[in-house]
């Protein structure tokens, strides 16, 4: 009778032991998968937003070249102004799923940008020099943005500068 109990309390260890290590596993596993799945989305979200304030930039830049050529700037400006605002639904997306570096550095990106679209919308207020600067502004806030995008995601690599 003895050697029967111990037998029963064997295989009660047995699967209660197994129980446990399989749903320590599949938490595990759920974990890593969501992780997985944020990590993605995340990436998603800050290569639109990215590519969003690198069209809208660009569409700012068009406005002035086609004023300093004398031509109509209106549907440069027009995709400047469409592009600012899926930016800022993108960047709320950014806010949401990015740590607080890489917003801040976003906010940062978005400050430059407003004053290239600023540029754009009264560009007699400012020099050539001063518009080129405001563009070397804007790649940098957007590679500090690059570095904590890099940092969020957990992406080890090199910066560019140090080649």
């Amino acid at each position: 009778m003895a050697s029967q109990i111990i037998t029963i309390i064997g295989v009660l260890l047995g699967a209660i032991t197994s129980f446990i290590a399989t749903t320590l596993a599949e938490r595990a596993k759920f974990r890593q998968g969501m992780a997985t799945r944020w990590d993605e989305r995340k990436l998603d979200t800050y290569v639109e937003y990215v590519a969003c304030v690198k069209e809208a930039s660009r569409a700012a830049r068009r406005a002035l070249e086609a004023r300093e050529r004398g031509e109509d700037p209106s549907e440069a400006l027009v995709e400047m102004e469409t592009l600012e605002a899926r930016r800022s639904v993108l960047f709320e997306g950014l806010v949401l799923l990015a740590e607080d570096t890489a917003a801040s550095a976003a906010a940062r990106a978005n400050e430059r940008l407003w004053a290239m679209i600023r540029c754009a919308r009264e560009p007699a207020a400012t020099s050539a020099a001063r518009r080129t600067e405001l563009g070397s502004a804007l790649i940098e806030a957007l590679n500090t943005l690059h570095r904590a995008a890099r940092s969020d995601l957990a992406i080890n690599r090199p910066s560019l500068s140090g080649r």
